[in-house]
Protein backbone atom coordinates (compact mmCIF):
# COMPACT_ATOMS: atom_id res chain seq x y z
CA UNK A 1 0.00 0.00 0.00
CA UNK A 2 1.49 3.44 -1.32
CA UNK A 3 0.79 6.11 1.55
CA UNK A 4 1.29 9.76 1.35
CA UNK A 5 2.57 11.20 5.17
CA UNK A 6 2.23 14.38 5.79
CA UNK A 7 3.64 16.52 9.20
CA UNK A 8 1.77 20.09 8.33
CA UNK A 9 3.53 23.52 10.57
CA UNK A 10 1.83 26.43 10.28
CA UNK A 11 3.71 27.63 7.27
CA UNK A 12 5.30 24.58 6.01
CA UNK A 13 4.46 21.18 5.16
CA UNK A 14 6.93 17.93 5.46
CA UNK A 15 6.02 14.76 3.62
CA UNK A 16 7.14 11.08 2.74
CA UNK A 17 5.87 8.53 0.45
CA UNK A 18 6.21 5.22 1.72
CA UNK A 19 5.79 1.70 -0.08
CA UNK A 20 3.56 -0.70 2.82
CA UNK A 21 4.24 -4.35 1.94
CA UNK A 22 3.65 -4.59 5.75
CA UNK A 23 5.04 -3.20 9.40
CA UNK A 24 8.31 -4.22 9.03
CA UNK A 25 9.05 -4.44 5.28
CA UNK A 26 8.39 -1.01 3.07
CA UNK A 27 10.35 0.91 0.74
CA UNK A 28 11.09 5.04 1.15
CA UNK A 29 9.74 6.27 -2.21
CA UNK A 30 10.53 10.10 -1.61
CA UNK A 31 10.76 12.94 0.60
CA UNK A 32 10.32 16.27 0.97
CA UNK A 33 9.87 19.58 2.45
CA UNK A 34 7.43 22.76 1.42
CA UNK A 35 8.48 25.64 3.14
CA UNK A 36 7.42 29.33 3.86
CA UNK A 37 3.28 28.43 2.42
CA UNK A 38 1.00 31.85 2.48
CA UNK A 39 4.26 34.16 2.47
CA UNK A 40 6.05 36.03 -0.41
CA UNK A 41 7.94 33.43 -1.71
CA UNK A 42 8.26 30.10 -0.93
CA UNK A 43 10.34 26.79 -1.65
CA UNK A 44 9.70 22.79 -2.32
CA UNK A 45 12.86 20.48 -1.83
CA UNK A 46 12.06 16.88 -3.30
CA UNK A 47 14.28 14.08 -3.27
CA UNK A 48 12.74 10.60 -4.69
CA UNK A 49 14.92 7.76 -4.01
CA UNK A 50 17.79 6.99 -6.58
CA UNK A 51 16.79 9.91 -8.25
CA UNK A 52 18.60 13.83 -8.54
CA UNK A 53 17.36 16.04 -5.56
CA UNK A 54 14.57 18.70 -7.38
CA UNK A 55 14.07 21.99 -5.91
CA UNK A 56 12.16 25.03 -6.77
CA UNK A 57 10.70 28.27 -5.20
CA UNK A 58 7.21 29.10 -5.91
CA UNK A 59 4.63 30.92 -3.93
CA UNK A 60 1.99 28.66 -1.85
CA UNK A 61 -0.93 30.70 -0.81
CA UNK A 62 -1.92 28.31 1.43
CA UNK A 63 -1.35 24.10 2.40
CA UNK A 64 -4.18 23.60 -0.59
CA UNK A 65 -1.65 24.73 -2.95
CA UNK A 66 1.45 23.35 -1.09
CA UNK A 67 -0.42 19.89 -1.19
CA UNK A 68 -1.01 20.22 -5.18
CA UNK A 69 2.63 21.15 -5.21
CA UNK A 70 3.46 17.67 -3.31
CA UNK A 71 1.56 15.73 -5.47
CA UNK A 72 3.03 17.35 -8.77
CA UNK A 73 6.51 16.28 -7.70
CA UNK A 74 5.63 12.75 -6.86
CA UNK A 75 3.67 12.10 -10.22
CA UNK A 76 6.51 14.21 -12.62
CA UNK A 77 8.22 11.97 -14.81
CA UNK A 78 11.57 13.23 -14.31
CA UNK A 79 11.73 13.30 -10.45
CA UNK A 80 8.99 11.55 -9.58
CA UNK A 81 8.01 8.14 -8.09
CA UNK A 82 4.23 7.90 -9.54
CA UNK A 83 2.45 7.19 -12.61
CA UNK A 84 -0.95 8.01 -11.50
CA UNK A 85 -2.76 9.93 -8.88
CA UNK A 86 -4.97 6.68 -8.05
CA UNK A 87 -1.22 5.48 -6.63
CA UNK A 88 -2.01 6.95 -3.48
CA UNK A 89 -3.90 4.59 -1.48
CA UNK A 90 -4.08 6.64 1.98
CA UNK A 91 -2.72 9.42 3.32
CA UNK A 92 -1.75 9.85 7.13
CA UNK A 93 -1.47 12.91 9.02
CA UNK A 94 1.00 13.89 12.06
CA UNK A 95 -1.66 15.61 14.44
CA UNK A 96 -0.52 17.34 17.79
CA UNK A 97 -3.30 17.01 20.45
CA UNK A 98 -6.78 15.18 20.51
CA UNK A 99 -6.84 15.59 24.13
CA UNK A 100 -8.60 13.09 25.93
CA UNK A 101 -11.51 12.25 23.71
CA UNK A 102 -8.83 10.42 21.24
CA UNK A 103 -7.00 7.50 22.39
CA UNK A 104 -5.83 6.34 19.21
CA UNK A 105 -5.13 6.69 15.36
CA UNK A 106 -8.36 7.90 13.89
CA UNK A 107 -9.89 7.73 9.99
CA UNK A 108 -10.68 11.40 9.29
CA UNK A 109 -13.99 12.21 9.80
CA UNK A 110 -16.48 15.31 10.97
CA UNK A 111 -16.38 13.95 14.57
CA UNK A 112 -12.19 13.96 14.04
CA UNK A 113 -12.02 17.39 12.46
CA UNK A 114 -13.86 18.84 15.36
CA UNK A 115 -12.01 17.25 17.76
CA UNK A 116 -9.04 18.84 16.48
CA UNK A 117 -10.49 21.87 16.32
CA UNK A 118 -11.92 22.03 19.77
CA UNK A 119 -7.99 21.93 20.97
CA UNK A 120 -6.62 24.20 18.64
CA UNK A 121 -6.01 27.12 21.67
CA UNK A 122 -3.79 23.92 23.20
CA UNK A 123 -1.95 23.81 19.79
CA UNK A 124 -1.93 26.86 18.09
CA UNK A 125 0.87 26.38 16.24
CA UNK A 126 -0.09 23.01 15.50
CA UNK A 127 -4.23 21.76 15.39
CA UNK A 128 -5.17 24.84 13.23
CA UNK A 129 -2.18 23.66 10.35
CA UNK A 130 -2.95 19.72 11.30
CA UNK A 131 -6.23 20.64 10.51
CA UNK A 132 -5.41 22.88 6.93
CA UNK A 133 -3.40 19.81 5.89
CA UNK A 134 -6.55 17.27 6.20
CA UNK A 135 -9.01 19.96 4.39
CA UNK A 136 -5.93 20.22 1.52
CA UNK A 137 -5.72 16.65 1.11
CA UNK A 138 -9.77 16.54 0.72
CA UNK A 139 -9.61 18.96 -1.99
CA UNK A 140 -6.55 17.43 -3.78
CA UNK A 141 -7.52 14.14 -3.80
CA UNK A 142 -11.17 13.39 -2.41
CA UNK A 143 -11.28 9.73 -2.61
CA UNK A 144 -8.46 8.95 -0.70
CA UNK A 145 -8.62 7.87 2.89
CA UNK A 146 -6.90 10.04 5.36
CA UNK A 147 -6.03 8.81 8.78
CA UNK A 148 -5.14 11.08 11.83
CA UNK A 149 -1.90 9.77 13.86
CA UNK A 150 -1.86 11.78 17.42
CA UNK A 151 0.94 13.17 19.48
CA UNK A 152 -1.00 12.56 22.50
CA UNK A 153 -2.33 9.49 22.07
CA UNK A 154 0.05 6.75 23.50
CA UNK A 155 -0.10 8.99 26.79
CA UNK A 156 -3.10 8.23 27.43
CA UNK A 157 -3.17 5.78 29.44
CA UNK A 158 -1.55 7.47 32.44
CA UNK A 159 -3.60 7.21 35.35
CA UNK A 160 -5.44 9.99 36.43
CA UNK A 161 -3.63 10.88 39.27
CA UNK A 162 -0.21 11.26 36.98
CA UNK A 163 -2.29 13.80 34.31
CA UNK A 164 -3.94 15.52 37.07
CA UNK A 165 -2.99 19.17 38.62
CA UNK A 166 -3.93 20.16 41.74
CA UNK A 167 -6.11 22.77 40.75
CA UNK A 168 -9.88 23.34 41.75
CA UNK A 169 -11.19 20.25 39.78
CA UNK A 170 -13.74 22.26 37.80
CA UNK A 171 -11.28 23.68 35.77
CA UNK A 172 -10.65 20.12 34.51
CA UNK A 173 -14.39 19.44 34.28
CA UNK A 174 -14.81 22.58 32.31
CA UNK A 175 -11.63 23.31 29.98
CA UNK A 176 -9.84 19.95 30.19
CA UNK A 177 -6.83 21.02 32.26
CA UNK A 178 -4.56 18.25 32.40
CA UNK A 179 -1.22 16.65 31.29
CA UNK A 180 -1.53 15.38 27.68
CA UNK A 181 1.37 14.74 26.75
CA UNK A 182 3.60 14.86 23.12
CA UNK A 183 6.34 12.89 21.23
CA UNK A 184 3.87 10.27 21.71
CA UNK A 185 4.44 8.59 18.40
CA UNK A 186 8.34 8.71 18.77
CA UNK A 187 7.86 7.57 22.86
CA UNK A 188 5.29 4.31 21.28
CA UNK A 189 8.08 3.20 18.64
CA UNK A 190 11.53 3.55 20.28
CA UNK A 191 10.05 2.13 23.43
CA UNK A 192 8.47 -1.30 21.31
CA UNK A 193 12.08 -1.07 19.12
CA UNK A 194 13.92 -0.62 21.87
CA UNK A 195 12.52 -3.89 24.02
CA UNK A 196 13.27 -5.92 21.07
CA UNK A 197 16.69 -4.80 20.10
CA UNK A 198 17.44 -5.28 24.03
CA UNK A 199 15.95 -8.73 24.17
CA UNK A 200 13.25 -7.77 26.12
CA UNK A 201 9.50 -8.66 26.50
CA UNK A 202 7.72 -5.22 25.61
CA UNK A 203 4.60 -6.49 27.93
CA UNK A 204 7.06 -7.37 30.59
CA UNK A 205 8.92 -4.60 30.95
CA UNK A 206 10.06 -0.91 32.61
CA UNK A 207 11.19 1.58 29.99
CA UNK A 208 12.31 5.27 30.34
CA UNK A 209 12.79 6.47 26.82
CA UNK A 210 13.77 10.25 26.23
CA UNK A 211 13.33 11.85 23.01
CA UNK A 212 16.38 14.66 23.18
CA UNK A 213 15.98 17.51 20.14
CA UNK A 214 14.81 20.72 19.79
CA UNK A 215 11.37 19.88 21.62
CA UNK A 216 12.45 17.37 24.38
CA UNK A 217 10.43 14.57 26.47
CA UNK A 218 10.82 11.46 28.75
CA UNK A 219 8.81 9.37 28.93
CA UNK A 220 7.99 5.96 31.47
CA UNK A 221 6.88 2.76 30.17
CA UNK A 222 5.67 0.09 31.74
CA UNK A 223 4.68 -2.74 30.00
CA UNK A 224 4.11 -0.98 27.06
CA UNK A 225 2.24 1.74 28.05
CA UNK A 226 2.58 4.89 29.35
CA UNK A 227 2.45 5.94 33.10
CA UNK A 228 3.61 9.22 32.87
CA UNK A 229 5.45 11.54 30.67
CA UNK A 230 7.56 14.86 31.34
CA UNK A 231 5.69 17.10 28.90
CA UNK A 232 2.08 18.93 30.07
CA UNK A 233 -1.00 20.26 29.14
CA UNK A 234 1.01 22.10 26.18
CA UNK A 235 4.66 21.13 24.85
CA UNK A 236 6.18 23.71 27.39
CA UNK A 237 6.40 21.63 30.09
CA UNK A 238 9.14 19.17 30.78
CA UNK A 239 12.80 19.87 30.28
CA UNK A 240 14.67 22.38 29.25
CA UNK A 241 14.45 22.89 25.44
CA UNK A 242 15.67 24.88 22.19
CA UNK A 243 13.66 27.70 22.99
CA UNK A 244 11.26 26.14 25.58
CA UNK A 245 11.98 27.03 29.59
CA UNK A 246 10.48 23.71 30.95
CA UNK A 247 9.12 23.57 34.11
CA UNK A 248 9.46 26.37 36.35
CA UNK A 249 7.49 27.91 39.49
CA UNK A 250 3.81 29.38 38.51
CA UNK A 251 4.86 32.07 39.95
CA UNK A 252 7.17 32.94 38.23
CA UNK A 253 4.70 34.06 35.28
CA UNK A 254 2.73 36.36 37.32
CA UNK A 255 5.85 38.10 38.93
CA UNK A 256 7.39 38.82 35.74
CA UNK A 257 4.00 39.88 34.34
CA UNK A 258 3.62 42.15 37.18
CA UNK A 259 7.38 43.55 36.85
CA UNK A 260 7.69 43.95 32.97
CA UNK A 261 3.75 44.52 32.40
CA UNK A 262 3.90 41.82 29.84
CA UNK A 263 0.52 40.39 28.76
CA UNK A 264 -0.38 37.13 28.20
CA UNK A 265 0.42 36.39 25.09
CA UNK A 266 3.50 37.77 25.61
CA UNK A 267 4.46 36.01 28.31
CA UNK A 268 3.88 32.54 26.27
CA UNK A 269 6.15 33.82 23.92
CA UNK A 270 9.16 34.67 26.49
CA UNK A 271 8.31 30.74 28.06
CA UNK A 272 8.29 29.36 24.34
CA UNK A 273 10.53 30.99 22.18
CA UNK A 274 13.19 32.87 24.31
CA UNK A 275 13.66 30.66 26.78
CA UNK A 276 15.60 26.91 26.98
CA UNK A 277 19.37 26.95 25.65
CA UNK A 278 18.82 29.94 23.95
CA UNK A 279 17.46 32.33 27.10
CA UNK A 280 19.47 30.61 29.42
CA UNK A 281 22.99 29.90 27.17
CA UNK A 282 22.58 33.21 25.36
CA UNK A 283 24.00 32.09 22.50
CA UNK A 284 21.44 29.60 19.85
CA UNK A 285 18.68 27.40 20.42
CA UNK A 286 20.88 24.92 18.79
CA UNK A 287 22.58 22.04 20.99
CA UNK A 288 25.47 22.07 18.77
CA UNK A 289 26.07 25.88 19.17
CA UNK A 290 25.60 25.84 22.53
CA UNK A 291 27.86 23.00 22.89
CA UNK A 292 31.12 24.53 21.08
CA UNK A 293 30.60 27.82 23.25
CA UNK A 294 31.02 25.91 26.69
CA UNK A 295 34.03 23.80 25.31
CA UNK A 296 35.15 27.81 24.67
CA UNK A 297 34.76 28.73 27.95
CA UNK A 298 31.44 30.44 27.70
CA UNK A 299 30.04 30.02 31.38
CA UNK A 300 26.67 30.66 30.47
CA UNK A 301 26.53 28.15 27.84
CA UNK A 302 27.98 25.54 30.36
CA UNK A 303 25.05 26.12 32.89
CA UNK A 304 22.30 25.85 30.24
CA UNK A 305 24.33 22.28 29.26
CA UNK A 306 24.22 21.46 33.18
CA UNK A 307 20.58 22.51 33.69
CA UNK A 308 19.66 20.30 30.80
CA UNK A 309 22.07 17.17 32.35
CA UNK A 310 20.59 17.97 35.89
CA UNK A 311 16.76 17.97 34.16
CA UNK A 312 17.24 14.46 32.31
CA UNK A 313 19.03 12.54 35.27
CA UNK A 314 15.92 13.86 37.44
CA UNK A 315 13.24 12.91 35.39
CA UNK A 316 15.07 9.65 35.08
CA UNK A 317 15.52 9.31 38.39
CA UNK A 318 12.16 9.93 39.59
CA UNK A 319 10.49 7.91 36.30
CA UNK A 320 12.38 4.83 37.82
CA UNK A 321 10.94 5.33 41.24
CA UNK A 322 7.61 5.47 40.18
CA UNK A 323 7.82 1.99 37.81
CA UNK A 324 9.63 0.45 41.16
CA UNK A 325 12.88 -0.18 38.62
CA UNK A 326 13.87 0.38 35.43
CA UNK A 327 15.56 -2.30 32.73
CA UNK A 328 15.91 -0.33 29.65
CA UNK A 329 16.94 3.73 29.24
CA UNK A 330 16.42 4.52 25.41
CA UNK A 331 17.79 8.06 23.74
CA UNK A 332 16.52 9.18 20.34
CA UNK A 333 15.39 12.44 18.99
CA UNK A 334 18.45 14.33 17.31
CA UNK A 335 20.04 15.43 20.71
CA UNK A 336 19.89 11.73 22.19
CA UNK A 337 21.09 10.02 18.95
CA UNK A 338 24.39 12.12 18.56
CA UNK A 339 25.17 14.19 21.52
CA UNK A 340 27.78 11.00 22.89
CA UNK A 341 28.94 13.37 25.74
CA UNK A 342 25.39 14.38 27.07
CA UNK A 343 24.92 10.26 27.32
CA UNK A 344 27.59 9.49 29.23
CA UNK A 345 27.24 12.70 31.39
CA UNK A 346 23.65 11.15 32.34
CA UNK A 347 24.59 7.71 32.77
CA UNK A 348 27.60 8.63 35.32
CA UNK A 349 25.00 9.90 37.54
CA UNK A 350 22.76 6.66 37.33
CA UNK A 351 25.29 3.62 38.86
CA UNK A 352 23.15 3.63 41.53
CA UNK A 353 20.49 1.78 39.67
CA UNK A 354 23.05 -0.28 38.37
CA UNK A 355 24.06 1.45 35.17
CA UNK A 356 27.46 -0.29 33.77
CA UNK A 357 27.77 2.34 31.23
CA UNK A 358 30.41 1.21 27.87
CA UNK A 359 32.48 4.19 27.27
CA UNK A 360 33.73 2.97 24.14
CA UNK A 361 30.46 1.71 22.73
CA UNK A 362 29.15 5.40 23.46
CA UNK A 363 31.45 7.17 20.82
CA UNK A 364 30.44 5.34 18.13
CA UNK A 365 27.22 6.65 16.38
CA UNK A 366 24.52 4.05 14.90
CA UNK A 367 20.98 3.76 14.65
CA UNK A 368 20.51 0.75 17.12
CA UNK A 369 23.23 0.58 19.70
CA UNK A 370 23.70 -0.76 23.40
CA UNK A 371 25.31 1.66 25.69
CA UNK A 372 26.17 -0.78 28.45
CA UNK A 373 27.84 -3.62 29.42
CA UNK A 374 26.68 -7.29 29.31
CA UNK A 375 26.75 -7.66 33.58
CA UNK A 376 24.89 -3.72 33.84
CA UNK A 377 21.66 -4.41 35.72
CA UNK A 378 20.00 -1.77 33.37
CA UNK A 379 20.66 -1.37 29.80
CA UNK A 380 20.66 1.71 27.32
CA UNK A 381 20.65 2.30 23.88
CA UNK A 382 20.29 4.78 21.31
CA UNK A 383 17.45 4.09 19.15
CA UNK A 384 16.97 6.10 15.89
CA UNK A 385 13.26 7.19 16.15
CA UNK A 386 11.00 6.86 12.89
CA UNK A 387 7.94 8.68 13.26
CA UNK A 388 6.96 8.56 10.12
CA UNK A 389 6.74 4.93 9.68
CA UNK A 390 4.47 4.40 12.49
CA UNK A 391 2.23 6.67 11.14
CA UNK A 392 2.23 5.05 7.34
CA UNK A 393 1.84 1.89 9.82
CA UNK A 394 -1.44 3.18 11.67
CA UNK A 395 -2.47 4.28 8.31
CA UNK A 396 -1.70 1.21 6.55
CA UNK A 397 -3.95 -0.93 9.30
CA UNK A 398 -6.98 1.72 9.26
CA UNK A 399 -7.29 1.91 5.61
CA UNK A 400 -7.20 -1.76 5.17
CA UNK A 401 -9.63 -2.44 7.38
CA UNK A 402 -12.20 0.14 5.66
CA UNK A 403 -11.88 -1.72 2.85
CA UNK A 404 -13.05 -5.23 4.38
Amino acid sequence: MIILVLNCGSSSLKYQLLDMKNDEVYDLLAKGLVERIGMDMGAIKHQATGKEKYQAEMVFADHTVAVKAVVDALLNKEYGVLSTLEDIEAVGHRVLLGGSEIVCSKLVDDYVESVIEKYADLGPLHNPANLRGIRAVKAVLPDVPQVAVFDTAFHQTMPAYSYIYALPYEYYEKYSIRKYGFHGTSHRYVSAKGAKFAGLDLAHSKIITCHLGNGSSIAAVENGKCVDTSMGLTPLDGLEMGTRCGSIDPAVVTYIMQKEGKTPAEMDALMNKKSGLLGLGGVSSDMRDTSAAAEAGNPRAKLALKKLTHDIIKYIGSYAAEMNGVDLIIFTGGIGENNARLRRRIAENLTFLGVDFDFEANDHKADEMLLTTPQSKVKMAVIATNEELVIAQDTMHIALSCQE
